[in-house]
Parts: C-alpha cells; sequence; structure tokens
C-alpha cells in the first residue's frame, strides 16, 4: 500500500470538520484530549495538504507534505508544538519558509529537529521578511559543539524582521551566549529573546551584561532555569543600574542566586526607570532579599503582577511566598507590544497533539 494511503484516523475526521466549518483556524489537538487520538506525523501531511485544497481562504493547488503552505497568502500563524516532525519534517519548514512570504508566526517546540533541520531553519531566515516570531524550544541535539547556536548567531547578525526567538533547552553553554550576544550588537529589531532552560554560568553574563550596555532593542530576556548565581546577577544589575533603559522583563528563577545577588536587582529597578517585570522564585530568598522586594512593591515600584512573589510576615520577620505570574503572558504580541491585530490573530493553525502551553 502507498505510504500516503495510510490515514490517520483522527486526522481524517478533522478533515471532514474543516471542510463542513469552512474556518481558517484548524485546531488539531492530540493527547490531551478525553479520548486518546493518534499523533500527527510526517506521513499525515498528505492529508493536511488536502484539508486546504478546496477551502476558499487557504488557496493552494501543491499536494503533499508541508509545501502545500508554499503559494498560501493567508495563513499567518503555525504551530506546530509537540508533534515529532524531527529532522525530515523540518527541513520540509525550511524549504517552505524558503518561498512563503506571509507566515509570521512559527512554533516548532517540543517537536524533535535535529542539528540538520534546525541549521536549514536558521539559514532560510537570513534573507526571510516575513517571520517575526520563532519558536524552537527542545531540539534533539547530540553534539556539545552548539553548531546550530552559531548559525542561529550568523542569522541575527543580517535577520532585520524576527522580533520573538525562543531557544528554551538548547543546552547553550556561555560559548553560545557569546556568540548569540556579539551577534546582537548587530541586530536592531529583536525584542523577545527566551534562552530559559540552558547550561549558562555567570561566565555568560559578562557578555549579556555588556550587550545590555550598548543594546537599545532588547525588552524580554528569560534567563529562567540556568545557574547564573550572584555574580551573574550583579553582571545584570550593572547594566541595568548605569546604562540600560529598553529592558522591560527578566526572569531569573532558580539561577541559584542568593540575597546578594537578589538585593542588587532590587537596587537596580530603584534606578533603572523602565524595568517593570521581574521574577526570582526559586533562588535563595534569604531575609535581605525579602525585605528589598517587599520594599519595591510597597513603594510602588514593583506592581504585585510585574512578578511571581509576595511578601508576608510571620513573627516580625518578611518571608516571600510564589504568586503564579511569570512571561507566558508576554508570548506573542500580547499586550506588551500593543493589541493584537484581528485579522492577523484569525489567520492562524494549531497543530498542538500535547498541551497548550504558551
Amino acid at each position: 500500500m502507498d505510504a500516503f494511503q495510510i490515514v490517520n484516523k483522527f486526522f481524517l475526521s478533522v478533515k471532514e470538520d474543516s471542510l463542513v466549518a469552512n474556518k481558517i483556524t484548524v485546531k488539531i489537538a492530540g493527547n490531551n484530549r478525553l479520548i486518546p487520538v493518534q499523533k500527527v506525523t510526517d506521513s499525515d501531511f498528505p492529508l493536511l495538504a488536502s484539508v486546504f485544497m478546496n477551502n476558499v481562504f487557504l488557496t493552494d493547488n501543491i499536494n503533499h507534505t508541508p509545501h502545500v503552505f508554499v503559494l498560501n497568502e493567508t495563513l499567518c500563524y503555525l504551530r506546530m508544538t509537540g508533534n515529532k516532525i524531527e529532522n525530515k519534517g523540518g527541513m520540509y519548514f525550511a524549504a517552505m519558509i524558503q518561498v512563503n512570504n506571509t507566515i509570521q508566526k512559527l512554533d516548532f517546540g517540543d517537536c524533535d529537529l535535529g542539528t540538520q533541520s534546525m541549521i536549514a531553519l536558521a539559514t532560510v531566515l537570513n534573507n526571510n521578511e516575513s517571520i517575526k516570531a520563532l519558536n524552537l524550544n527542545r531540539p534533539i541535539l547530540y553534539s556539545e559543539e552548539e553548531e546550530t547556536t552559531i548559525h542561529i548567531a550568523s542569522m541575527l547578525k543580517v535577520n532585520c524582521t524576527l522580533v520573538e526567538l525562543h531557544l528554551c533547552k538548547h543546552g547553550m553553554k556561555n560559548f553560545g551566549i557569546e556568540r548569540l550576544c556579539d551577534a546582537l550588537y548587530n541586530n536592531s529589531t529583536l525584542r523577545y529573546l527566551d534562552l530559559s532552560c540552558n547550561k549558562i554560568s555567570r561566565d555568560g553574563m559578562k557578555f549579556l551584561g555588556q550587550l545590555l550596555k550598548q543594546n537599545s532593542t532588547l525588552e524580554i530576556v528569560d534567563l529562567n532555569f540556568n545557574r547564573i548565581e550572584d555574580d551573574g546577577a550583579f553582571y545584570l544589575s550593572d547594566a541595568l543600574t548605569t546604562h540600560n533603559r529598553t529592558l522591560q522583563a527578566l526572569a531569573v528563577t532558580y539561577n541559584n542566586i542568593s540575597g546578594a545577588g537578589l538585593v542588587a536587582l532590587s537596587d537596580a529597578m530603584k534606578t533603572n526607570p523602565v524595568l517593570s517585570y521581574i521574577y526570582i522564585w526559586g533562588n535563595k530568598l534569604d531575609e535581605a532579599a525579602c525585605v528589598a522586594f517587599a520594599e519595591l512593591l510597597q513603594s510602588g515600584r514593583l506592581k504585585p503582577t510585574g512578578t511571581d512573589v509576595e511578601p508576608y510576615e510571620v513573627d516580625g520577620r518578611i518571608y516571600l511566598a510564589e504568586v503564579s505570574h511569570g512571561l507566558k503572558r508576554h508570548y506573542y504580541w500580547t499586550p506588551s507590544y500593543g493589541e493584537p491585530d484581528n485579522e492577523y490573530e484569525n489567520a492562524s493553525l494549531a497543530i498542538n497533539p500535547v498541551i497548550e502551553h504558551l
């Protein structure tokens, strides 16, 4: 039997529903449903193509694989989160965005992309003029040489469109962040940089601190779940105190920072009028840190919705409790970037079999 004739039954039902619904937004949920269904894989893309073949909103006459999107002039948001498209699927999409000039947001988080497809995606973005947000979280990388980070850095030197970039769980170390920072001296568009869940230490913060002293574009930096420690916090606070007046949100949760580093960051907020969101939970919240952030909140300099901690008092001592605020509120043109465009938000495709986490 031809491989294209092996049909995912759930995918087939989605096709039938989408043709009846006559809508641009097609959500293909998977294992988070009450009744488990089969995940979307490479072999399902021919059927995905057929969903749009006769759709009056998505015009395209190309069969098979993600090439269905090459001539499409409507789709703006493609979300593949959690589908195991791996290198082969990633290469298809790299070829697609080399031609497509409509898609503005691409989400390949947790898609098991490999080194080859990561490099291909970075390479085609050298000349892409439409993609503004890109999620490349958790690829499958076996090398310790950080080849993919090098190619992403080279892309950032010349790309003049990308606004938001997620590089969570790349195994990035100080060498990698040094390459990225070197590239960002030449970049004037990137506003949101996600480096969470990597292996960046205090030495890597030297490069980011120096960059922030000159950069006038970055508004949000996510460093959650690294290991920058107090010295890393000092490098950041120095830049924020003396030079940077652009960064609006900083996340440093679970970075082994003690009271000294956290107090330095709180002091930076007293001087810096722009930094409005700071997330610190998971560090060593000693008495000095608790008092410092309690004073920021009490003074009004830090709003309760601008951090992930809130103070409480027991027997005359100040402690901090965790509250559920975080950077996810800033994802993809949320209010920090202005109100979303209705036409833009309506023209989206979500293929997400795992979990709604963005």
